[in-house]
């Protein structure tokens, strides 16, 4: 099957003043199980994200992505049955955009939103999603390599997004895929070759990690979050990412839930390569 644009939500315009800003929250590793109650390292993440979303729903952004590791282990039907259900206070008046990680299933993602996804065929057998959000462009990747923890964009879809890059305008654009580059994706070099040289493009955001951090490479910004559903150990936070975006740059504000919360509330400011 063909997959094209990956959109969870209203049909909804998002806006288009390239001069404004606009905001946004990041989530990634929801890790949701088809039991609610499951427990992993000590969180529940079932009820992790479930306060997350009532956090989100309180005073909604324009728009929501998730950069993969939506479901517990193999990506269990059921597990994305209970995540479209605590998404809905969200996905009822906002876009929500779903990228896919290691621990997703196609199969079971596409049977459980497929109802709810708009497919325009443009890279075979993967996930993608675009958005212009205001003064920016997003764009989610799938980086999910099948029964691997390692992560590959594949030349198919990096070919579609040199090819949809070039054909954009100048507004910024921001990436979002599952794996960390220079670490766990394997095609880092290749995907490198194509962005450094198009300065639209500023920023990268991922997961995977379960750690929260901001770097940069080929004066690109890299942007990890941190996971909604468990921390992997005592110094990072469980908790999510709101994202205030320019077309100069973007203030990022930390929103933690547990793990470590002294960093709740942290501003961190990025302008844009020019």
């Amino acid at each position: 099957m063909a997959a094209g644009v990956r959109l969870l939500g209203p049909g909804r315009a998002l806006a288009q003043d390239r001069d404004g800003c606009t905001r946004w929250a990041f989530l990634s590793d929801t890790h949701v199980a088809s039991n609610p109650d499951h427990r992993y390292n000590g969180f529940l993440p079932y009820r992790n994200l479930r306060e997350i979303v009532g956090q989100i729903a309180y005073d909604l952004p324009d728009g929501a992505v998730i950069t993969g590791d939506l479901a517990w282990k193999r990506g269990e039907s059921h597990a994305y049955e209970n995540l479209k259900a605590i998404l809905a206070p969200v996905t009822a008046k906002r876009p929500v955009y779903l990228g896919l990680g290691n621990h997703d299933n196609r199969a079971g993602f596409h049977g459980t939103f497929g109802g709810l996804i708009q497919d325009n065929l443009t890279v075979p057998d993967r996930h993608v999603a675009t958005a212009i959000a205001g003064p920016v462009r997003l764009i989610v990747l799938d980086s999910l390599l099948v029964d691997r923890a390692s992560g590959l964009l594949g030349q198919s879809q990096r070919a579609w997004l040199k090819a949809f890059l070039n054909a954009s305008d100048d507004r910024p654009a921001i990436l979002f895929l599952h794996h960390r580059p220079k670490i766990d994706l394997l095609d880092t070099p290749y995907l490198f070759d194509i962005i450094e040289p198009m300065v639209k493009v500023k920023a990268v955001v991922y997961g995977h990690s379960h750690e929260f951090g901001f770097s940069e490479y080929k004066g690109i910004h890299l942007i990890n979050l941190p996971s909604t559903g468990f921390s992997m150990s005592g110094g990072q936070p469980v908790g999510w990412v709101e994202a205030r975006i320019t077309k100069s740059g973007g203030e990022f504000v930390l929103r933690a839930l547990a793990g470590s919360r002294k960093l709740d509330g942290c501003r961190t400011r990025l302008c844009w390569r020019a």
